[in-house]
């Protein structure tokens, strides 16, 4: 991956550019990015130029693509470039899902956690970075430099690593001579703090709509879809890409009826829904209420500005539903919407029973949705 290929580069991204062109990149270094905001191609961008053979530019900013090391990290092979990133199972590490990764990274590296762990057939099983994978982390960081001059740590999803990230703070604090830590996260309050202090943190800002709609025509897209996509997708390009390609599951249709039958309230049919639904994985379920989330957020979005300039990034079907429920659903019930399903997030997270949790949630829906609306304030004429 080269700075070339990239559809967006921030200004966080491009500090890390220069100082990497001036070798004084700091030995760890966090990127921060929304999900598909391009901090791990970035991350490969930057690894690329560290062990770059021939850099071009003035600054020596631009890796040559054509020497054996560049050859070598497009391909991500390269014998002193290293990857860990969240697998599944209790005692393994990254190393025996580097073909799936390699393949990933060429078809497409604005992934999201979700994509990655059901290519790996994760199904309902949580993804995590083990003791196990620490421990290959440090054995690696150990040996000597191959090729290169440095030698590289690509870390994506420091999240998933929970407490075993205590292993590495001393590696990350004080590592072997010439080695780069590179971690991409997508929520730093998931890190614990002691590696947070540790490294150098970039925050990256996501891809404008034109960027991303640049992107897009690129990949051979026409541009009135493209521009719908990237307007939808608000900064997530690989969303964008999903939504143009019909790639992923489609939430709307789900999370509309989900709605209508915590409307009515019919025990049978939410239960029915809920043992559907229960069997879509934990993965898919999280993706599922990052959806909700979206919606709701566009629904208040849709409330106050009645959709002016098509601010509003829902598909026709979504948006004519959210148009009807606009009288249904004031903003005390949407704050009360809200919170339910960021907590159904969390106990998501928490492998808690998906049909437990999702017809409890769907009953304390129907009884916001069927809470008295207050009276109309009538104004003195």
């Amino acid at each position: 991956m080269q700075f070339t290929q990239l559809i967006h580069q921030p200004a966080g991204l491009q500090q890390l550019r220069q100082l990497a062109a001036a070798d004084y990149l700091p030995h760890a270094n966090l990127l921060l990015s929304p999900p598909g905001g391009g901090g791990l191609p970035g991350a490969l961008a930057i690894a690329t130029l560290l062990l770059c053979e021939n850099r071009q530019g003035e600054a020596g900013d631009t890796a040559c693509g054509t020497c054996r090391a560049c050859r070598k990290t497009a391909k991500c092979i390269h014998p002193d470039l290293h990857f860990e990133f969240p697998t599944v199972g209790s005692k393994t590490n990254s190393d025996p899902f580097l073909p799936q990764w390699r393949q990933a990274m060429t078809e497409a590296p604005y992934q999201e956690a979700n994509d990655w762990l059901q290519r790996i057939g994760a199904e309902n099983k949580q993804g995590n970075i083990t003791r196990d994978a620490c421990a290959n982390i440090i054995r690696k960081l150990n040996l000597k430099i191959f090729e290169g001059r440095y030698k590289i740590m690509l870390i994506w999803l420091p999240e998933y690593l929970g407490n075993e990230g205590n292993r590495l703070l001393k590696m990350i604090e004080e590592p072997p001579e010439n080695t780069i830590f590179l971690l991409v996260a997508e929520r730093a309050e998931l890190i614990l703090n002691t590696i947070l202090s540790r490294c150098q943190l970039t925050k990256l800002a996501p891809p404008t709509v034109a960027e991303m709609t640049a992107g897009l025509v690129a990949r051979g897209a026409d541009a009135e879809s493209a521009g719908a996509a990237a307007r939808l997708a608000s900064g997530n390009y690989n969303l964008a890409c999903a939504l143009l390609e019909n790639e992923t599951i489609n939430h709307g249709p789900r999370f509309l009826t989900w709605m209508r039958t915590c409307f009515q309230g019919s025990a049978a049919a939410l239960t029915a829904w809920t043992d559907e639904f229960a069997k879509l994985g934990r993965e898919n379920q999280k993706h599922f209420l990052r959806y909700a989330l979206h919606f709701w957020r566009e629904f208040l979005l849709l409330s106050v500005t009645d959709n002016v300039d098509n601010k509003v990034r829902l598909p026709a079907a979504e948006l004519e539903s959210a148009r009807k429920m606009l009288p249904l659903v004031n903003h005390d019930q949407l704050e009360d919407i809200t919170l339910l399903l960021s907590e159904c997030t969390e106990h998501v997270e928490r492998n808690a029973n998906p049909k437990i949790l999702f017809l409890d949630a769907g009953i304390r829906l129907h009884q916001i949705f069927r809470r008295p609306q207050p009276p109309t304030v009538q104004r003195a004429s």
